[in-house]
């Protein structure tokens, strides 16, 4: 079997999954090849990573990304697999898959994942609660949608990440200054968003062959939107051991009905949903990619197994392994602070370990002398992993009441 995956630069993220993958290839003696097309190669201990590589200048060109393809298809046959979990990057992975008659998600599929609007549209047929949307092309695309929901709203591009390059609009002011930026067209619309109210978590799902196998949900402390918007905001995100808070197993029920309105075959999803202060909920989006903030880490710790792996067999295998037994709460702290330029200091870690040492199964610290990282991760983390939820939590509030980031 030859596994071809799309991994352009060796962010850490990308390579725990690459490190799964070739992982389950290499039992049994060896079941196949994993190639790699990357703009970087990694380095250090994971620098065989891949039996072969091919490079591209532009990661997102199309063209090169199939001419990578090709030569490795030329020195090892055709590829079996083309994987890949960056979001921009799932409609070029369909069209790829398409080129080289690979299975795997489709070009529709990737784009009803992919297009918000396309996404909410195909939700909203399907009986779905989501927010109210519109794509704006002028003015007066986003006066009527105005009149239509009232403030606040949410503006962003039809096929953004998350919540980056995401603006909460509250007067008519702001809504003005932020389509003179944006200048929504035709061709080049912008989406207008309801802002949706209430308790916002995410879910997760394992889905083989079209049926959901497995789901998992975290809480957010405080919003994504609210992190993204005030970048010295601490945050963390934290896997409850109980799967019974209030609206998770309805949300479950949400998000596999959900993969099966928009097609998804074998992979994992990531779903942002939220309760409103009636109790009903609605679907923020959902993205069939694996979460970042370290939600895959968490799960696979809240569940003492690796979701990489998971991951791996359901893309490459079309299988999973499970049922895997929720064990642990598990939670994550995002450290950044107030200022910008470089780290100059970390302070209040010393208090945390003697804390909360007892807890912590991973973590990043800050590297001095680094450029405060543009990320909603920001410059360091804390993981930790317990059986009770609440000692989760109080985790979480200690560590990021102590620390405290310094830039210059």
């Amino acid at each position: 079997m030859n596994v071809i995956f799309i991994a352009p630069f060796p962010a850490e993220t990308t390579l725990r999954f690459v490190r799964a993958s070739k992982a389950l290839l290499s039992e049994d003696g060896g079941r196949g090849r994993l190639l790699g097309v990357v703009h970087t190669p990694p380095g250090g201990a994971d620098s065989g990573l891949f039996h072969d590589m091919a490079r591209v200048d532009n990661p997102m060109d199309l063209g090169q990304l199939a001419g990578a393809i090709e030569r490795l298809a030329a020195r090892h046959g055709r590829p079996d697999r083309i994987l890949g979990i960056l979001e921009p990057m799932q409609v070029e992975l369909a069209k790829l898959r398409a080129h080289f008659g690979v299975s795997g998600t489709d070009e529709k599929t990737a784009a009803l994942f992919r297009d918000k609007a396309m996404m909410k549209d195909a939700l909203r047929a399907a009986g779905l609660p989501t927010a109210r949307h519109r794509l704006l092309r002028s003015w007066q695309d986003a006066g009527a949608f105005l009149d239509e929901v009232g403030f606040p709203i949410v503006l962003k591009p039809p096929a953004g990440m998350a919540c980056k390059a995401t603006w909460r609009i509250e007067s008519i002011e702001q809504a003005r200054a932020a389509l003179e930026a944006l200048q929504p067209r035709s061709e080049d619309p912008v989406l207008a968003e309801e802002f949706l109210r209430g308790r916002e978590h995410s879910l997760e799902t394992i889905t083989v062959e079209g049926e959901v196998r497995m789901f998992s949900s975290t809480e957010y402390h405080p919003t994504p939107l609210e992190v993204v918007e005030n970048d010295w905001i601490q945050w963390a995100v934290i896997a409850p051991r109980e799967l019974d808070g209030p609206g998770v197993q309805e949300a479950a029920a949400l998000a596999k009905r959900a993969v099966k309105a928009l097609g998804l075959g074998s992979g994992m999803t990531h779903m942002e949903w939220f309760r409103r202060e009636d109790g009903s909920l609605a679907i923020g989006e959902i993205a069939a990619r694996p979460p970042g903030a370290n939600i895959v880490r968490l799960t696979g710790l809240a569940h003492d197994t690796s979701m990489y792996r998971a991951w791996a067999r359901a893309v490459i295998d079309e299988a999973f392994d499970g049922p895997f037994e929720r064990r642990y709460a598990s939670g994550s702290a995002f450290l950044r602070g107030i200022g910008r330029g470089r780290v100059l200091g970390v302070e209040g870690l010393d208090a945390v370990h003697r804390a909360i040492g007892d807890l912590v199964v991973e973590a990043k610290v800050p590297t001095i002398g680094a450029p405060k990282s543009d990320s909603y991760e920001g410059d360091g983390h804390v993981i930790v992993r317990h059986p009770e939820t609440s000692v989760v939590e109080d985790a979480m509030r200690a560590v990021i009441d102590a620390v405290r980031v310094r830039y210059a």
